[in-house]
């Protein structure tokens, strides 16, 4: 493999027509310039300068590798400074993945704030359920991933990840403004045996989970909607179709014709967390966005 150092001592010769005056150029002592010659030559395999009556110059061979010198010197420079820079966390890339309503309230925030410290970093962002992107995060496709987990189900995301907790999401029950139900103090899951429900698509880890709820209150949900939008949600509950039970953080925007109600003793929980892939270097722009995933995440559920 080529030598930058020696390409460059070559090219200094062939600029100035001597090995002193590249020596002076470069602060180098003659023969050390001639012993970086001779070596080069050696790698190539052929002669690379010749002396005629002006001095010295470059053969043909050596003028076509002085030709690309420039280039190569150039490419490593620029590559040495985008390494320095995603060292220093200035550069580089960083691929986010997120489920849609942290993607929707807490990233934004974090990564607002990474962009005004950090705007060298390209930040990029996809969208899923957390049982999607759990297996994407290990193969690698991903440096940082939002998920959650609800305690205590059996479902869990699997291993291979470094888990970091960042807030407790309650699913509150949504109901129609009108409903009379709405006006009761305390409201039980039992209590909504024979109300029909709105929920997200069926094979959703928030529908699971509401389904199991409902079973552990002795009944069977009869679902009359799906949609993974909350908003849908909330329109199909304002409509008098069903009811709904919604993340916190599906709630930054309410309807005023539906009301929202925790449950008692207490509303079903899903934990966010974040996750890296485990064994992947943490380079200093990830160690900053998670610092700042941690910081938003303690924002929202103080404005909470």
């Amino acid at each position: 493999m080529l030598s930058p150092s020696r390409l460059n001592v070559l090219r200094e010769v062939a600029a100035h027509g001597s090995f002193s005056a590249a020596a002076d150029a470069l602060s180098y002592s003659q023969s050390a310039v001639s012993q970086s010659i001779a070596t080069l030559e050696g790698e190539v395999g052929t002669a690379l300068l010749e002396r005629d009556r002006g001095g010295i110059r470059p053969t043909a061979a050596g003028a076509a590798l002085v030709a690309h010198a420039d280039g190569i010197l150039a490419r490593m420079e620029a590559a040495e400074n985008e390494v320095a820079a995603i060292a220093g966390g200035e550069g580089g890339h960083l691929r986010i993945a997120s489920f849609p309503t942290a993607g929707a309230t807490l990233l934004p925030l974090a990564i607002n704030s990474f962009r005004v410290a950090h705007p060298g970093v390209e930040v990029t962002l996809a969208e899923g359920e957390p049982d999607e992107i759990a297996p994407r995060l290990r193969a690698g496709e991903f440096d940082l991933a939002l998920l959650f987990e609800f305690e205590g189900v059996g479902e869990r995301l699997g291993t291979g990840m470094r888990r970091f907790e960042l807030i407790e999401d309650p699913l509150h029950l949504a109901l129609p403004a009108t409903h009379p139900l709405a006006r009761r103090r305390k409201l039980h899951l039992e209590d909504l045996r024979e109300e029909a429900w709105v929920q997200t698509s069926v094979n959703s880890p928030c529908a699971r989970h509401v389904v199991r709820s409902c079973h552990a209150a002795g009944f069977e949900p009869r679902v009359a909607f799906e949609s993974d939008d909350y908003q849908t949600v909330q329109g199909l509950v304002a409509a008098g179709v069903g009811v709904a039970l919604i993340p916190q953080l599906a709630l930054s925007a309410v309807r005023s014709d539906i009301r929202i109600r925790a449950l008692d003793p207490s509303s079903p929980v899903r934990k966010v967390l974040a996750a890296t892939r485990r064994g992947a270097p943490v380079t200093p722009a990830l160690a900053t966005m998670l610092d700042t995933v941690r910081e938003a995440s303690r924002s929202l559920a103080a404005a909470n």
